[in-house]
C-alpha cells in the first residue's frame, strides 16, 4: 500500500509470502506492511515491557463511607501513598497545592492536603495528578482519579448507566505515588483515536493492530495513554472487552467520550455519557505530567431525540475557565477532545468543529499550546497561521492561533478493506493515511508529534504513487463504485502519452504540514521541490481525482472504504513529457516540520 514495496519489493514478498496470485494482496501497485516491522523502534526508555507489570502503582480512589453529616459539602484529602495500600497512614503526609474539582467548581489542597467542594447531584468529583506523581492504575492500567455521585443512579438505560450511589460519603480521598517518570521534562505522551469496535471480530483487529504494536513499547509508560473518543461504536456492552485490551500497555490509560460512546436511549442530556462514565471515568478532566498540563475535553453534545453537534455545555465550560486559571503561564496547555476543536476534513460543517472554538482560543490567548482531536478518520497536522475558507465562513476563525493535530484513528477507516495477513484490515483512512497512533515528544513546553503507523516502525511516514490521465478516467468512471471497481490495471506504468497530458509524482506525507518540504530525485539526478495541493492559505478544499492519493484510492474503490480525494498532507511532482521508454526511480524525502527527513524510492516504467 506504500513505497515500502517499491524501496524492497522482494524482502516484502518474501515476508508476505506473496507470489503468483497471492499478489491479488498487494494493494494499487505498492506491497502491504510487513508484519515483522517493530514498532515504535528507538523510543524505548530503557525498562523492558516487563517492568510496567511488576511495578505500576495499583490501586482505587479511597471512599470512606458514611453518609456525611453535611450532605452539602464534600471533603477529603490527597496524600501521598508510600505504602501504596490506597489509605492514608499516621506517617503519610497530605500534599498541598493540588487540585480537585466537582466538574464545575476547582479547588487546591490546603497545607494538609484537605480539599472542600460544594456538593450537586450526578457530579464527578477528580483530583488533577500533579507533576512529580501518579495516580494508581486498576489491574486494567485505567486511572484512578474520580468519584462519581449520583445517589439515585442512572435512569433506566439500554447499557445500564452508574448504579445508584447513595448518600454523600464522608470522605473522598485520593492517594498518588511519587513518579521520577511524570517528574521529567521529557515526556512521550501516547494519544489513540477512535478504537471504535461495533463486535468482536473488530476488537480482534484491535488487539492484533495497534494494541500489539503498544504492548512492544515502553515509551510512553509517565505520561500513558490518552483515548480520545469512540472507545465503542454504538454497542456500550464492548466496554469490558475494551478495558481488556489496555491492559495490554506498558503505561496508564485515560479515556475520553466520543458521539458513538453515547447512551442514545437517556431522556436528557445530563444522562448521556452514564455507561461511559461508569465503564471508563470522567466526561473531563485534567492531568500533568512534565511541564504539561493536559486538558482532556468532551466536546459531544446530544440532546435526546436530535443528533450530536461539537460543543461544550455551560458548566464544562464554568470548569475549563477555573482548570486553567489555576495553571502557570511557563505551562504547555494540551487539549485533547473527540470532534476537533477546527480541523480540515470537515472545515465546513459546525456540527463536526467546536462551537464554543474562539471562546477556548482567548481562554489560551499567550499561551503555549496544542490542541488534539480525533473523530474524522484522517491525519490532519495543522500549524499556527493556517487557514481554510470554512472555518471563516462557518465559525469565524480566520487563522489557527496554535499547532492543532487529527490524530488518526486506530480503527482507520472503520476496519474496511482488505484484512492483511497480520490480522486486521487495510483500513485506508479519508486523507489516504494508515491506522495507527500519535505520539507527542515533549521536552519542556515543546512539542514533537509522531505517527506510528500499526505495525511499521517511525521510518514508514509516506505513500508514493503516480496520478496519471489513464488513473483519474478509471476513478471518474468507478467513483460511485466503491468497494466494486474493477482493478487499476499497472498502476506505476505510465504511457508516453499521459506524459504529454500531465502526469504527477504524487508523496502523500501523513504527518506533512505547513513547514514541511518534500524533493524529488528522478533517476539519480537533482533533486526538485515538489508541491503541496493543498496550501492551507484561506482557500477551500480541493477535492477530486487530481487531488486525490492514487495509492489509497485504488485500494478504497476496489475493496471499499472512504476515498482518499482531498487531503491537506498531499505534495506532488510533474514528470518531464520527454522520459524515456524503460525503467525510472524516484528517490523522495520528506522533511517535516522539525527538520527530520524521510526517504523511500519509487520505480516505475515508461512505455511507448
Amino acid at each position: 500500500m506504500t513505497s515500502t514495496a517499491n524501496r524492497s519489493t522482494t524482502r516484502s514478498l518474501r515476508t508476505l509470502g506473496l507470489t503468483g496470485g497471492g499478489l491479488a494482496l498487494v494493494l494499487a501497485g505498492a506491497l502491504l506492511p510487513s508484519a515483522s516491522a517493530a514498532p515504535g523502534a528507538g523510543h524505548s526508555t530503557g525498562h523492558d515491557t516487563g517492568s510496567w507489570a511488576e511495578s505500576a502503582y495499583r490501586g482505587a480512589v479511597d471512599v470512606v463511607r458514611g453518609p456525611d453529616g453535611d450532605q452539602q459539602t464534600l471533603d477529603g484529602v490527597v496524600f501521598v501513598d508510600r505504602d501504596q495500600d490506597s489509605e492514608q497512614d499516621r506517617h503519610e503526609r497530605g500534599l498541598r497545592g493540588v487540585t480537585v474539582t466537582n466538574g464545575r467548581d476547582v479547588t487546591t489542597t490546603d497545607r494538609r492536603g484537605r480539599y472542600e467542594l460544594p456538593v450537586f447531584d450526578n457530579m464527578t468529583v477528580s483530583v488533577t495528578q500533579p507533576r512529580g506523581y501518579q495516580v494508581p492504575v486498576d489491574d486494567d492500567n485505567v486511572a484512578q482519579f474520580f468519584y462519581h455521585h449520583l445517589p439515585e443512579g442512572s435512569p433506566e438505560l439500554r447499557y445500564g448507566g452508574l448504579e445508584p450511589t447513595g448518600p454523600l460519603p464522608d470522605e473522598v480521598n485520593f492517594p498518588l505515588a511519587k513518579s521520577s517518570l511524570t517528574a521529567s521534562a521529557a515526556q512521550h505522551c501516547l494519544i489513540g483515536g477512535d478504537i471504535q469496535t461495533y463486535d468482536l471480530d473488530e476488537v480482534e483487529y484491535a488487539r492484533n493492530g495497534a494494541f500489539a504494536d503498544l504492548a512492544a513499547r515502553t515509551d510512553y509508560t509517565g505520561c500513558g495513554a490518552l483515548f480520545i473518543g469512540d472507545v465503542v461504536g454504538d454497542d456500550l456492552s464492548l466496554y469490558p472487552q475494551t478495558r481488556e485490551l489496555v491492559s495490554m500497555l506498558n503505561g496508564p490509560a485515560r479515556f475520553l467520550p466520543g458521539n458513538h460512546d453515547l447512551d442514545f436511549d437517556a431522556a436528557s442530556s445530563e444522562h448521556t455519557f452514564d455507561t461511559f462514565r461508569a465503564a471508563l471515568g470522567p466526561e473531563y478532566y485534567s492531568y500533568d505530567v512534565g511541564k504539561a498540563h493536559v486538558v482532556a475535553l468532551n466536546t459531544v453534545e446530544y440532546k435526546a431525540g436530535t443528533t450530536y453537534t461539537g460543543s461544550l455545555d455551560e458548566r464544562q465550560l464554568e470548569w475549563l475557565r477555573n482548570d486553567l486559571a489555576r495553571v502557570p503561564q511557563d505551562r504547555l496547555i494540551v487539549v485533547a477532545a473527540h470532534i476537533p476543536l477546527l480541523d480540515y476534513a470537515d472545515e465546513g460543517s459546525s456540527r463536526h468543529q467546536v462551537a464554543q472554538v474562539k471562546e477556548i482560543y482567548e481562554l489560551l490567548e499567550g499561551r503555549e499550546a496544542i490542541a488534539l482531536g480525533g473523530h474524522t478518520h484522517s491525519i490532519e497536522n495543522l500549524r499556527a497561521g493556517d487557514s481554510l475558507q470554512g472555518w471563516s465562513d462557518v465559525l469565524g476563525v480566520d487563522e489557527l492561533p496554535f499547532t492543532h493535530i487529527t490524530a488518526g484513528a486506530i480503527s482507520g477507516d472503520w476496519y474496511s478493506g482488505t484484512v492483511l495477513p497480520a490480522g486486521y484490515p487495510a483500513a485506508l483512512q479519508r486523507d489516504g493515511g494508515q491506522p495507527g497512533v500519535l505520539t507527542l515528544d515533549i521536552t519542556g513546553t515543546r512539542v514533537k508529534e509522531r505517527f506510528t503507523v500499526r505495525g511499521e516502525d517511525d521510518s514508514h511516514q509516506m505513500a508514493l504513487g503516480v496520478n496519471t490521465p489513464r488513473y483519474r478516467e478509471w476513478f471518474a468512471a468507478h467513483r460511485s463504485d466503491v468497494g466494486s471497481a474493477p482493478e487499476y490495471t499497472d498502476p506505476l506504468v505510465v504511457s508516453q502519452a499521459d506524459l504529454a497530458d500531465t502526469t504527477w509524482l504524487t508523496t502523500n506525507f501523513w504527518m506533512g504540514s505547513t513547514g514541511s518540504t518534500v524533493t524529488a530525485a528522478l533517476d539519480g539526478g537533482k533533486a526538485v521541490e515538489a508541491v503541496r495541493t493543498q496550501p492551507m492559505q484561506g482557500e477551500g478544499q480541493k477535492v477530486g481525482a487530481e487531488w486525490s492519493d492514487p495509492v489509497a484510492v485504488q485500494q478504497q474503490l476496489v475493496h471499499g472504504g472512504s476515498v482518499a480525494e482531498r487531503s491537506m498532507h498531499l505534495w506532488r511532482l510533474e514528470l518531464p513529457a520527454d522520459l524515456a521508454v524503460g525503467t525510472h526511480t524516484a528517490e523522495v524525502t520528506a522533511t517535516d516540520v522539525h527538520g527530520r527527513a524521510f526517504t523511500d524510492m519509487l520505480t516505475f516504467e515508461v512505455t511507448g
